[in-house]
């Protein structure tokens, strides 16, 4: 009895030895650093809904593409939030820095406020560590009918060797994406119906 007591106190020592000495979990978001928001505050805010991903990179970790069919989950390497709140966390912050506005989703408001509302679906969301960061989503901009804007975007950029690289550059293309969205809002908002980019 005492000898299995003993053993089983060393595999616990063991197992907790372990547990400390494997690689730590690495955390990563792709809402931008503060930026100054635009010059003239614009009359109108946005509301920003939640935004759809693919079933494949929906998870905590970051996942890569190896190859024409692989895939590898990086449990090691995660996202701050659901991937999902993420790019909506970072669209969000984007289009209010461009605008001069701010994001209302979720806030009560005034009847009387004038509202442009915004909807992301990702349909491709690829990561290629030494490779390209790959962003494909259909977009739509509603504000007083019959202004709206239906469009989609692709945007590759170059990302780095390392994890960091990688997020940085999906960064720079929901930048971008950020760009073309912004552009229609604006026009959305003169009660135009907006030409997609």
């Amino acid at each position: 009895m005492i000898h299995s007591l003993r053993l089983v106190g060393v595999a616990l020592v063991v197992a907790v030895l372990g547990a400390c000495a494997s690689a730590p979990t690495h955390f990563h978001t792709l809402v931008p650093p503060s930026a100054p928001l635009a010059a003239a505050s614009a009359p109108f805010v946005i509301d920003v809904l939640p935004v759809g991903v693919p079933p494949q990179v929906d998870q905590p970790a970051l996942v890569l593409r190896q190859g024409t069919s692989g895939i590898a989950v990086l449990d090691g390497e995660r996202w701050a939030s659901p991937l999902g709140d993420e790019i909506r966390g970072a669209l969000s912050a984007d289009l209010a820095a461009r605008l001069g506005t701010h994001d209302v989703h979720g806030l009560p408001r005034a009847k009387d406020a004038k509202v442009v509302r915004v909807q992301l679906d990702v349909r491709r969301f690829d990561s290629e560590l030494g490779g390209n960061a790959t962003l494909e989503a259909s977009w739509s901009v509603r504000g007083v009918e019959p202004a709206a804007a239906n469009c989609a975007s692709r945007v590759t950029e170059p990302a780095g060797s390392g994890y960091d690289g990688l997020v940085e550059a999906h960064q720079r293309a929901l930048g971008k994406v950020a760009d073309q969205v912004a552009a229609a809002v604006r026009s959305v908002a003169a009660g135009q119906t907006a030409n997609c980019q």
